[in-house]
């Protein structure tokens, strides 16, 4: 769902960066106000994970798009909205300025659709109201059925998001409201798989490292595992994990457009829809796209950690 420069007029494009701008600005003093030290290496080894994650497209069925989880909720879940969102931002940031895919002036609209929407709206409007303040006496039920109309609704929004700022643009020659019935339904396939895996990490992960989710909830003093005694065991296996995700799994992803893509070519009147859509950056399975994968991640997750080391470093600072 990552918006092309073309899509966008320059008016909408920088109020959207402003606006994005704003928020991770808020976000960031959120991060560096936060006590929980452990939060640098697990936000950068999270963001290396879901920008790994993002490769893997999957067919959509009945249709010839494909479609990949955004990871704003999953990251709002494990780190908090405010962290989370400084991660998807740095993921958004190498992928546009590395991979050249979304572009710069669509980075505030694909940060404010693909940010905004999961971590402040998904997450905190719905997400943890439905949870409960205790997660770890949630029913295996009630979170991951509140996982995934999170997900759902934070995708939608976001695609929807993407409909009304290029309406606004009028710099396309698409038919809006065939875009728009396009766009909705096929997100909301995306937002349906986007949801289940991660409900799935989610009760695994509470399983396995329920310290991560509510600390004061659970009796740290008898568990073996609590963020800041074993952290490096969890950043070692979300590393590895990363690493498959990148330099395998990615073998698999689907060639097909991916439903922003498939939507534009439906919906173009006149102009090409190739015009529109961000340049394939994995188009083939083969050892350049494991080795763009990899280089990916670590990007990010040198940006991610380096980022939140800076914030801890300035809250400890005199």
């Amino acid at each position: 769902m990552h918006m092309a420069d073309a899509l966008l007029s320059p008016a909408v494009g920088v109020a959207l960066s402003v606006a994005s701008g704003a928020v991770l600005a808020w976000s960031a003093r959120r991060v560096q106000s936060s006590d929980q030290d452990y939060l640098v290496p697990l936000m950068g080894v999270l963001g290396a994970f879901v920008f790994a994650a993002q490769m893997i497209n999957f067919t959509v069925p009945g249709t010839g798009s494909s479609g990949h989880i955004g990871g704003g909720l999953l990251l709002s879940i494990l780190l908090g909205p405010h962290a989370a969102f400084v991660v998807i931002a740095s993921v958004l940031t190498v992928q546009a300025l590395i991979f050249a895919d979304g572009g710069l002036l669509a980075l505030g609209a694909n940060l404010f659709n693909l940010g905004v929407f999961p971590c402040f709206v998904g997450y905190l409007l719905l997400y943890r109201p439905l949870v409960g303040p205790k997660p770890l006496q949630a029913t295996q039920r009630k979170l991951g059925g509140a996982t995934v109309l999170a997900a759902v609704i934070g995708l939608q929004l976001g695609a929807l998001g993407v409909v009304l700022e290029t309406a606004a643009s009028g710099i396309s020659d698409l038919r809006i409201g065939t875009f728009l019935l396009l766009m909705q339904p096929i997100h909301l396939a995306i937002g349906l798989v986007e949801g289940l895996a991660t409900a799935s990490l989610v009760l695994f992960l509470r399983r396995a490292r329920p310290d991560l989710f509510s600390p004061a909830e659970h009796n740290v003093a008898s568990s073996r595992a609590s963020p800041g005694t074993s952290i490096r065991t969890l950043v070692l296996g979300i590393g590895a994990a990363t690493a498959l995700t990148a330099g395998v799994m990615s073998w698999f992803a689907s060639t097909r457009p991916d439903a922003l893509e498939w939507s534009l070519a439906q919906a173009s009147e006149s102009v090409n829809a190739a015009e529109h859509k961000p340049p394939e950056v994995w188009p083939t399975a083969d050892a350049t796209e494991s080795l763009a994968g990899l280089l990916g991640a670590g990007a990010t997750l040198c940006l991610v950690a380096g980022v939140a080391y800076l914030l801890r470093r300035r809250r400890s600072t005199p």
